[in-house]
């Protein structure tokens, strides 16, 4: 966080002044996403923000990329011998260090750990299960975190790690809530699993009778969970989980089959997602992306477009129309978008001009 101190004004600070103090006669101009070319064809649906200067994405055909330049240029910096491989979520402590999550079942589920920028990866999980999955990931801090899978045995599967991902342990089923039948996680935007603060993380899931999130207060060992008022089935649930405290987050999703179909998408917890509400006013069909930005500024994104709330998911309004996959927040300042044909955007007005 050593940038912070330097005195510059947080992107999404800009963002909530710029919306909010316009009058109607003189309407400050929206945020808008600038492109940060990449020079990939991948579909990118990994995306850690680090900062306003450096973010790493991840996707198909074994891709992993790096700037430290705010998009200018990106380093290719995948494992060697991956190229068969769907990086579908991506974790960066820094410029350097970062933890990479392969899907698939079986063996194609690993996870990669680097500490020199990609030049170098130790494999620290290889999934020996054919029945199992794995989904996407979140981290408490540098050294706690998890990654979450498809339910076997009817239980959702838990991997917790205590010493930065090199090593990761099972958590044991029975801590777990039982699934329901048809019940999985999305991998579309590696954030079907969030954390807040050093315990406290949500599972978002669909598939199933009802689309619920998962809770645990103690970084993964134990679980509660709740119903949503989100649509699910086979394409359809919670795509996405976001907290900005431990009280306060969205649930996101809707159907990646019908992505332009009305219904409830969108939910709202203030008690930890202990209960949930749908709010009248919501993005404009399917989301799989969210992320918070300053306050109570978030921001959410689709094949179909992106949306902007000022005031916790209450009220939203549109600000693109292209396609992403995801969205990350640096510290809730600098924020970064991602999708397919290697589209990668970071969010204007920026923290500062680069």
């Amino acid at each position: 966080m050593r940038w912070i101190a330097t005195g510059w004004i947080p992107a999404g600070a800009v963002v909530l002044l710029a919306l909010t103090a316009a009058s109607p006669a003189s309407a400050a101009p929206a945020p808008t996403w600038l492109p940060a070319a990449t020079n990939v064809d991948a579909r990118l649906r990994g995306l850690s923000a680090v900062s306003p200067l450096a973010a790493w994405v991840s996707g198909d055909h074994g891709t992993i990329l790096r700037t430290v330049d705010g998009g200018h240029g990106w380093d290719s910096v995948a494992p060697a011998g991956t190229e068969e491989l769907d990086f579908r979520d991506i974790q960066a402590f820094d410029a350097d260090r970062a933890v990479a999550l392969s899907i698939g079942a079986g063996e194609r589920s690993r996870i990669y750990r680097t500490d020199d920028g990609g030049r170098h990866w130790s494999t620290v999980f290889t999934n020996p299960d054919p029945r199992a999955f794995y989904d996407c990931l979140a981290f408490f801090d540098r050294q706690h975190g998890l990654v979450v899978g498809d339910p076997v045995d009817g239980t959702v599967q838990v991997l917790i790690t205590a010493d930065a991902g090199r090593t990761w342990q099972p958590v044991p089923g029975g801590a777990l809530p039982a699934a329901l039948s048809g019940e999985a996680q999305f991998a579309a935007s590696g954030q079907c699993v969030a954390t807040d603060g050093a315990r406290d993380a949500w599972i978002g899931t669909g598939g199933g009778a009802r689309a619920r999130v998962l809770h645990s207060g103690d970084r993964g060992r134990t679980w509660t969970v709740a119903d949503t008022p989100l649509a699910s089935g086979p394409s359809a649930g919670v795509f996405a989980v976001a907290f900005r405290d431990p009280r306060h987050g969205l649930a996101i999703g809707g159907d990646y089959a019908a992505p332009t179909a009305t219904g409830t998408a969108l939910a709202l917890s203030e008690d930890g997602g202990r209960t949930w509400r749908a709010p009248r006013d919501g993005p404009a069909g399917y989301r799989s992306g969210v992320a918070w930005l300053a306050g109570s500024t978030v921001i959410a994104v689709g094949p179909t477009g992106s949306d902007l709330s000022l005031d916790g998911g209450w009220h939203w309004h549109r600000i693109d129309s292209g396609s992403f996959d995801t969205v990350d927040c640096a510290f809730r300042v600098a924020c970064w978008a991602a999708g397919e044909h290697g589209r990668v955007v970071r969010l204007s007005p920026p923290a500062l001009p680069l």
